[in-house]
C-alpha cells in the first residue's frame, strides 16, 4: 500500500480513499458532486465538494490552505464535506453538507478581494445548492468580498450576514464538555479542572477565556508567535513548547482547536486526559480505528462534528430564518445530543460510530422531520 508522512510526523499507509481516484472516493463516501475551478486573473484555484443535499441546501466553510499535492486537497475537501453533512444532521438542521478549499501557492498567503470575488463567482454557479461560509484562512472581510458576487454565502458583516461564528462554536464546545463531565459522573464544574487547548485561534481563544472565567486552569499550544503573545498578555495563558508537549501533558480535558488529524491510535495510547472535546474538524486521523482505540484506553471522545456544531447552527439558523432564541436553544442542545451519543456508544464500538448512526438516522428521516423538530420549539 502507498505511504505518506502523516501530520504526526511518521510514515503511515495512505488511507484507501486517498489512494483511489476521485470518482472512487466520491462513491466510497457518498458524495453528490465535486467541482474544480481556476481563475487566471486572480490566480484562484479552488474545489467545491457537495456531499449531500438530502436534508436541504448544503452549507460548508471555505478553507484557504497550502496543500502539498492536489490529492491532499481532494482528500481534505471530501472528508470535510462529509463531516458537514453529519454535523448538520446531528444538530437537527434542515441543511446538507459541503465544503470548499482554495489551494494556496505558498503557506500563509493573505486573501485578496480579487481572489475572494472569483471564489464568489464560483459559488454562484451552484445556484444555492452550496452555501459558503468561514473556515481556516477566511475572515468576515473575505466573506463580504465573496458576497459581492453571490448571495449564497454566510458569515460576513457588511455585505453578507451572520458575522463571525467563532463565539457560537466555542460555546457549543463548552456544552459538549459539560455533557462529557456528567457522563463520567463528575461535577459539571470547570473550577479546578485543567484543560489543554491546541490552537488559540478565533475559537480556541474564546474557549480559553470562557474556561478561565469558569475557574479552569488552561494550558495551550499555538504555532503563531503573535497569537501566543496576544493570548499571554490578554488572558495570562500558560503555553507549552509545542503540540507534542501539549499532548503529553496531564489534563482533565484535551481540546484540539486547530487543524485535523492530530490523534491516531498510537498517540491515543500516550494521552493523559480523560476527555477529548475540541472545536477542530476531523480530530482523528482514522475515525473508525482511532475512536475505538480511545475507548479502549478509557478516554471519552466527543465526536468533533457534535462538539463544534455551534457555528454551523448559528449560520444555518440565520439562513433558515430561525429566531435568535431558537438558535441559542439548538446550541444549548449540543449538551443533550452529546449525552445521547455518549450513552448509546456504551454498546457500540466507539462514540464516533454512535454519532454517525444518529446522523444517518436523521438523514433517513428526511427534511420534513428535521423541520418539524425546529418548529416544535
Amino acid at each position: 500500500m502507498p505511504q505518506r508522512k502523516s501530520k504526526l510526523g511518521k510514515m503511515i499507509s495512505i488511507p484507501n480513499e486517498l489512494a483511489m481516484n476521485t470518482f472512487e472516493q466520491m462513491i466510497e463516501r457518498g458524495h453528490e458532486r465535486i467541482c474544480f475551478h481556476q481563475d487566471p486573473q486572480s490566480g484562484l484555484r479552488a474545489i467545491i465538494a457537495i456531499h449531500s443535499t438530502k436534508l436541504g441546501n448544503a452549507l460548508g466553510g471555505t478553507r484557504r490552505w497550502h496543500y502539498a499535492t492536489e490529492a491532499d486537497a481532494i482528500y481534505d475537501v471530501l472528508r470535510l464535506s462529509e463531516g458537514m453533512t453529519y454535523k448538520a444532521a446531528v444538530a437537527g438542521l434542515a441543511m446538507g453538507g459541503a465544503k470548499s478549499v482554495v489551494l494556496l501557492p505558498r503557506p500563509g498567503l493573505a486573501g485578496s478581494e480579487s481572489e475572494a470575488r472569483a471564489m464568489g463567482r464560483f459559488v454562484e454557479k451552484f445556484d444555492g445548492d452550496y452555501i459558503a461560509a468561514e473556515d481556516v484562512g477566511v475572515n468576515p472581510q473575505y466573506i463580504d468580498w465573496m458576497a459581492l458576487e453571490t448571495k449564497h454565502v454566510m458569515g460576513g458583516e457588511k455585505v453578507s450576514v451572520g458575522g463571525d461564528p467563532s463565539p457560537h462554536t466555542a460555546h457549543g464546545t463548552l456544552n459538549a464538555m459539560k455533557a462529557a463531565l456528567e457522563h463520567l459522573g463528575k461535577p459539571v464544574d470547570f473550577s479546578g479542572l485543567t484543560v489543554a487547548i491546541q490552537g488559540i485561534g478565533h475559537v480556541g481563544y474564546i474557549l480559553a477565556k470562557i474556561l478561565l472565567d469558569a475557574g479552569a486552569k488552561v494550558i495551550a499550544a499555538e504555532i503563531n508567535e503573535n497569537t501566543r503573545k496576544h493570548a499571554s498578555s490578554e488572558l495570562g495563558l500558560e503555553f507549552v513548547e509545542n503540540d507534542k508537549a501539549l499532548f503529553a501533558s496531564v489534563c482533565d480535558i484535551l481540546a484540539p482547536c486547530a487543524l485535523g488529524g492530530v490523534i491516531d491510535a498510537n498517540r491515543a495510547r500516550t494521552l493523559k486526559c480523560s476527555i477529548i472535546a475540541g472545536a477542530a474538524n476531523n480530530v482523528l486521523d482514522d475515525p473508525d480505528e482511532d475512536a475505538a482505540a480511545l475507548k479502549n484506553q478509557g478516554i471519552l471522545y466527543v465526536p468533533d462534528f457534535i462538539a463544534n456544531a455551534g457555528g454551523v447552527i448559528q449560520l444555518s439558523g440565520t439562513y433558515l430564518g430561525l429566531t435568535e432564541a431558537q438558535i441559542e436553544r439548538k446550541i444549548a442542545d449540543i449538551e443533550i445530543t452529546t449525552t445521547q451519543v455518549l450513552k448509546s456508544s456504551e454498546s457500540m464500538s466507539s462514540t464516533h460510530a454512535a454519532a454517525v448512526a444518529l446522523a444517518n438516522e436523521r438523514i433517513a428521516a428526511g427534511p420534513m422531520a428535521t423541520q418539524e423538530q425546529v418548529h416544535a420549539r
